[in-house]
Parts: C-alpha cells; structure tokens; sequence
C-alpha cells in the first residue's frame, strides 16, 4: 500500500488573499505546512496548485509541486485531477494548505488505520474541546459519530445539543482527509447536496450519498488560518512555544 500526500492551494481567497504564501516567522505558510507533513511516513508529499507563484516557491523550497486546473471549486476536486494523472498510490492523504502547525502524528494515524481496515473508503480527525466558547463558535466545525466511531453528522452548530446531559464531550473536526484513490475520484463527481450547501461543508455529501467516514480522535489541536487574526494567532503560539526554528531542520523532497 503507498500513500501520497496532496496539499492543494490556491492563491485566491475571499478572507485572506494569497494565504499559502503569507510569512511566518521567515518562511511561507506552504513551506510551514510542507515540511511539518514531510517528517510522516507518507510515500510521497506534493503541493497542487494552479498558481505559478505558489508552484515556484514549494519548488524553490526543495519540495515537489504539480500544476492543476484553474476551474476546481474546491480541493477535492484539485485533488482528484492529481489522482487521476499519479496512478501508482491506491490510498491519499489530503493537507490542508492552510494548516501550518501540522503534526506528522495527525497524518501517521490516518496512514495506519488504512493499513488496518482494507475496506475503509475515508476517515478524518476529531479533537476534544474544553471550551465552551470554542464550541459555540460556528467556525470551529463539530462532530458527532457512533459508538464505532464513524461520522453521523458534522455541523457549525452546538452538537448534541445539551437538553439533558450538560456534560456531554464536544469533538471539533480537524480537516485533514484520508481516502481511497478510487473513492475521491468518485467523490469528487458527486453533485453537491441541500445538507452540505447549507452548512458549507463539503464532507457532509459523503454522508448524504450514503457513505461512512472514520474519525479518529486525535490528542493534537492545530490553528487553522482563514483570517489575518488567525495567522496572528499561529505566529503567537509559534514564538510561545519555541517552535519557530524546527521547520529548517526537515529535509525535502
């Protein structure tokens, strides 16, 4: 079984413009995300893009980058146009660009209960939330699943909804994906449905077209960069922890 890690990115977003390519602590963002992914056990990591700045930078960091299409509407769709060209890897992990403190446990997890169920189609992350603000907040996306921890539902609202048990735990999803090569290529060409269109969740046509997904929890956060406010968060916790320097010391592809 090979595995091949994908970080789509794009240059354009309606929040942050040209957010692969904002600086953190003296490097982009795509290289940040790059090199904390290159320290898993993933056969191969490639950056997909369809933005020659963004293309030149990974390539000039010392890692691998394919140009895509400029017409996908998402990154699964980007994603799904590198699969259909690299035919050697039957399993795919998806990076989200945006996520430039990655742990490589995160990615490794996803690999070894691949390697675990044959069958498995896609799985994801969750993490346990503590704060009852972070879990009011409808960008901090929620997840409920069944007792063999496969998704029932994702959702910017409060779920459970606490009526009864205020004590319930509350599981943050984390975006990073792993899939069947074959599966995210059908996934792909799935039309959008009324539940993810009104939630803005993508994931949730998977589960509308009757398909299970695993989540993994996962006992590591990370800061997802939408805003300008959450890239200012990033590099607090970056100079925080000490942590600015450990990106030189991953080697490339």
């Amino acid at each position: 079984m090979k595995f091949l890690g994908i970080i789509p990115a794009r240059y354009s977003s309606t929040r942050l413009e040209g957010k692969p390519l904002k600086m953190i602590e003296g490097h982009t963002m795509i290289e940040w995300v790059y090199k904390r992914a290159k320290k898993s056990n993933l056969d191969i990591l490639i950056v997909a893009t369809d933005d020659e700045r963004i293309y030149n930078e990974v390539i000039n960091f010392g890692g691998q980058a394919i140009m895509t299409s400029k017409n996908h509407t998402n990154g699964t769709s980007r994603i799904a146009e590198v699969c259909e060209k690299m035919t050697d890897f039957d399993t795919i992990i998806n990076i989200q660009g945006d996520e430039p403190l990655i742990e490589y446990e995160m990615i490794n997890s996803l690999i070894e209960t691949f390697k675990e169920n044959k069958d498995l189609k896609m799985a994801t992350l969750k993490y346990k939330l503590m704060d009852k603000e972070e879990v009011k907040n409808p960008n901090n996306v929620k997840v409920v699943c069944d007792k063999n921890d496969y998704a029932i539902y994702f959702s910017r609202s409060v779920i459970p909804y606490p009526r009864k048990n205020e004590n319930i735990s509350y599981f943050k999803h984390i975006g990073i994906y792993g899939y069947k090569r074959d599966f995210v290529i059908e996934y792909s060409k799935m039309s959008a449905t009324p539940l993810e269109e009104t939630e803005s969740l993508e994931q949730l046509r998977v589960l509308e077209n009757g398909y299970k997904i695993k989540v993994l929890e996962t006992t590591h956060s990370s800061i997802g960069v939408d805003t300008q406010e959450n890239l200012e968060q990033v590099i607090t916790f970056i100079k925080e922890n000490n942590i600015h320097s450990a990106i030189l010391a991953v080697n490339s592809e």
